[in-house]
């Protein structure tokens, strides 16, 4: 990047002077968002606008946004490309910005397949979009924050799936083990604008601030070539999404707290923990009522439930029914697991067994990592053998001739003749990879030498270090 002009002015964007994401006057984004707090004179101060624009709020916001990388939007402008498009653009944009006349680009809509089935729509903002939303979030963050439920987990600084699982058990633990499982139907295409805005403005004083995020609700979306104007929604793809679902979903945590309910939230994930399926029945009734008439949300009849915790999943656990209850990995978590390492082992059919290894060993210690709170180890064992046994028959269909399947049996130990009658059994590939001369040949011990990374033997050495 160049570095003309670098430091100039406060209102231009600076330069990164290093790769550890230091500065030669700070040493970080935690100091710098630290000199931002201390600019910034409360949720009453009608220059927030100028502290989210400021020098250090905008360095640290430009250090995220290239550091989350992400496609382009609808202008085509790269992550890389952004400091370039500042250098020639930021002082005009800065400047329509404060006196209230910067109009965002529309979304570039991605549909993605939901674990479930169906699509979910991203609206993909363009990179410049992208960090100014980053730097509103770091100067509101600290303002809003504060302010909402101790029981809500999602997208907060210092907060995790991990503690929301934890905290559910202990409710589970303390007698509460029949579950009001809460989905809202397309939570994120049916925010209500006005809804949201006025929640908004009990909170920020900044007329500017609201309204620059009202512009970004009503950015038009992009599919096919074709903008599309939006009424309703806050899409996904963007730093202000999250943000802004946690003000809106707060009042639904403030009821529950008020009724005296247990409860863990997660984004739109909402779990209410009862004593009774009376109770639970009740509570989903009075909760789907308060939900349309106070914030305009639709709950999904067809997936919330009331039933028992250990058959209901919460961010990929589930439980077991014990009265002190154990987490578990939930069986669809598996199977998402699974699709994804089979499409690996697709692309895999043609390269060397140790570069597909290399491939997977992140996706496996990434994968064990998020479950390591699991205290049962069947899922573990269990993805162990059948991954083993998917590597023995993409072994198997690689050595592909008779011939050459028993030449590779006998080279790992297996007689001659075994061989030859193996290679020559007439069964397919999955058969012979469940076999006992491929278990024979292809241990697991030999698979591990490779580079394979155990399932159970990664969530034991996660286990042995926290």
């Amino acid at each position: 990047m160049a570095e003309a002009g670098v430091g100039e002015a406060a209102e231009r964007l600076p330069h990164p002077r290093r790769a550890d994401g230091g500065t030669v006057g700070g040493t970080g984004d935690g100091r710098q968002a630290a000199a931002v707090r201390s600019r910034r004179a409360g949720s009453e101060s009608t220059a927030l606008l100028e502290a989210a624009l400021c020098r250090e709020n905008l360095m640290a916001a430009y250090r995220r946004v290239v550091r989350n990388k992400g496609a382009a939007g609808i202008d085509g402008v790269t992550v890389d490309e952004l400091w370039a498009y500042c250098q020639a653009h930021w002082p005009s944009i800065r400047e329509r910005l404060l006196e209230g006349r910067y109009r965002p680009s529309p979304v570039r809509e991605v549909r993605i397949p939901k674990p479930g089935g169906g699509s979910r729509a991203l609206g993909i903002p363009t990179v410049i979009d992208r960090l100014i939303q980053q730097a509103l979030v770091q100067v509101l963050s600290p303002i809003l924050d504060p302010t909402f439920s101790g029981d809500s987990y999602g997208f907060r600084p210092g907060r995790s799936a991990h503690q929301a699982v934890e905290r559910a058990r202990g409710h589970v633990a303390a007698g509460r083990r029949w579950v009001v499982d809460l989905d809202l139907a397309q939570f994120f295409d049916r925010v209500n604008h006005d809804v949201l805005m006025a929640r908004l403005a009990r909170r920020i004083k900044d007329k500017r601030v609201l309204r620059l995020i009202r512009r970004y609700l009503q950015a038009g979306v992009m599919a096919g070539g074709v903008v599309s104007p939006r009424a309703a929604g806050t899409p996904q793809g963007g730093p202000l999404s999250p943000l802004l679902s946690n003000v809106l979903l707060d009042e639904l945590d403030r009821e529950l707290e008020r009724r005296g309910h247990r409860f863990v939230r997660h984004a739109d994930d909402v779990s209410v923990y009862v004593c009774s399926p009376e109770a639970g029945a009740r509570v989903l009734a009075s909760l789907e009522r308060f939900l349309w008439r106070r914030l305009r949300l639709v709950v999904n009849r067809e997936k919330s439930a009331v039933d028992r915790p250990w058959k209901r999943t919460l961010l990929g656990y589930t439980m077991t029914a014990h009265r002190e209850p154990k987490l578990r990995v939930a069986p669809s978590s598996v199977q998402r697991l699974k699709a994804r390492l089979r499409a690996a082992l697709r692309r895999g059919r043609g390269r060397n067994l140790q570069r597909v290894l290399a491939a997977l060993q992140p996706v496996i210690r990434g994968w064990v990592a998020y479950f390591r709170l699991a205290e049962t180890k069947a899922a573990f064992e269990a993805l162990d053998q059948w991954l083993r046994r998917r590597l023995r028959c993409l072994l198997w269909r690689q050595w592909k001739h008779w011939r050459t399947r028993a030449r590779r049996l006998m080279q790992h130990g297996v007689e001659r003749l075994r061989a030859y009658r193996s290679a020559t059994n007439g069964r397919g590939p999955w058969w012979n990879a469940g076999a006992a001369h491929m278990h024979a040949a292809i241990p697991a011990r030999w698979l591990h030498r490779q580079g394979l990374v155990s399932f159970l033997g990664e969530h034991r050495r996660l286990a042995s270090t926290t």
